[in-house]
């Protein structure tokens, strides 16, 4: 007895990753190994010409002043509330569905994070929600670009600014993402981004930086990344730290970031391809996705999150929960934050679910996601 094909059960023996790192570098391998030579000849590691070239560059990619290369996207975000003079004892506003980097950076500070609710819709920080925390006079708002989308970082900024309040956006998921012309980290007073290798730009290692068009803040920043020097071996800043971008790591990014906006390009062609092809009832897909998207993660939303995950895996379909406990429901976290309740943040952690999205994905690999989607019937 015969069969229909079902393209989804062809792969079925051959999973499809959630992101392919060593296709994703395969194009660049040559270009890595040359400018690793001279790394290695020129015996300069840290903080040297690459460093300096790529904050150069990477400002000017952003739309900004300054760049500053940090140790890591954590740090950036620890770093950044330094340079605003954010204090033990301050209030942070962010959200609580992003991993709890924001709120772990907020708590190395010894201030503590206020959290505000997010958007159903665009699980973005819920704007209108803001204007209660407000009043109260934070230190900061944190604004995270979850997923590569652009929250409403332009009424964020009004609101903030009419009250004196800083902005500081997490782009470590928005590398490249823009609206009006702007791209992410040029809207705020600074922006944080990650370098981790699975970023829409990644270093092959570690690696952030911290973006602003305030001359003062650049150099805080530079003072804090490097012990709080204002000259060699003179610590005049207090609260400064050894957190630098090395030499090897820059000159790998350099050449990263002339595929960028190519490789941005690709992720949202997927997440439209996925938007456009999901057609199953019991999987809610994002809108598709414009130049404020730049697809880091394509995350669905289902009311039964273990059932598709096991039909994805048995269809040979890898998955993924970004981020499946809310900040304030950690358990580092818990009894500090026991009476807060943030029913769209708590909603979307238990429903949502992460789909392959990488540039490298071969047409056939995304028609078998959608497929695969589309078959589950539970």
């Amino acid at each position: 007895m015969s069969h229909p094909f079902k393209p989804w059960l062809a792969l079925a023996m051959q999973t499809i990753p959630l992101n392919d790192l060593r296709r994703h570098n395969a194009g660049c391998n040559e270009e890595f190994i040359t400018v690793a030579s001279r790394v290695l000849d020129s015996g300069w590691y840290v903080l040297g010409e690459n460093v300096a070239s790529f904050e150069r560059e990477f400002a000017a990619f952003c739309g900004v002043a300054h760049a500053a290369g940090v140790g890591n996207g954590t740090d950036a975000l620890e770093l950044a509330l330094r340079a605003l003079g954010v204090r033990a004892g301050d209030h942070v506003v962010t959200v609580a569905n992003a991993g709890m980097y924001t709120a772990s950076a907020v708590r190395s500070v010894g201030a503590r994070p206020v959290f505000v609710d997010i958007d159903a819709e665009s699980l973005c920080v819920d704007v209108d929600g803001l204007e209660g925390v407000i009043a109260a006079g934070p230190a900061a708002i944190v604004v995270t670009h979850l997923y590569g989308r652009l929250a409403e970082i332009e009424r964020v900024v009004e609101l903030a600014s009419s009250h004196g309040i800083p902005v500081v956006e997490d782009c470590a998921q928005a590398h490249g993402a823009s609206r009006g012309g702007r791209k992410a980290g040029s809207f705020g007073d600074i922006g944080c981004f990650s370098f981790y290798p699975t970023k829409n730009l990644g270093a092959l290692g570690d690696g952030g930086a911290v973006v602003t068009s305030r001359d003062d803040l650049a150099d805080r920043l530079r003072q804090l990344r490097q012990y709080g020097w204002t000259s060699k071996y003179v610590a005049q800043t207090p609260g400064g730290r050894n957190s630098r971008l090395d030499e090897l790591q820059a000159a790998f990014l350099r050449v990263k970031l002339r595929h960028l906006d190519q490789w941005n390009a690709a992720r949202r062609a997927i997440a439209n391809r996925y938007a456009d092809g999901i057609t199953n009832a019991r999987v809610s897909v994002p809108a598709r996705m414009e130049a404020d998207s730049v697809a880091h993660l394509y995350v669905v939303r289902t009311d039964d999150r273990d059932g598709l995950r096991e039909h994805l895996r048995q269809a040979g379909v890898s998955s993924d929960v970004h981020y499946p406990v809310p900040d304030h429901r950690q358990p580092c976290m818990r009894d500090d934050f026991a009476s807060v309740n943030l029913p769209n943040t708590e909603h979307a952690c238990d429903h949502i679910l992460t789909l392959p999205c990488f540039p490298e994905m071969t047409s056939e690999e995304v028609q078998s996601v959608v497929d695969a989607c589309n078959s589950w019937q539970p």
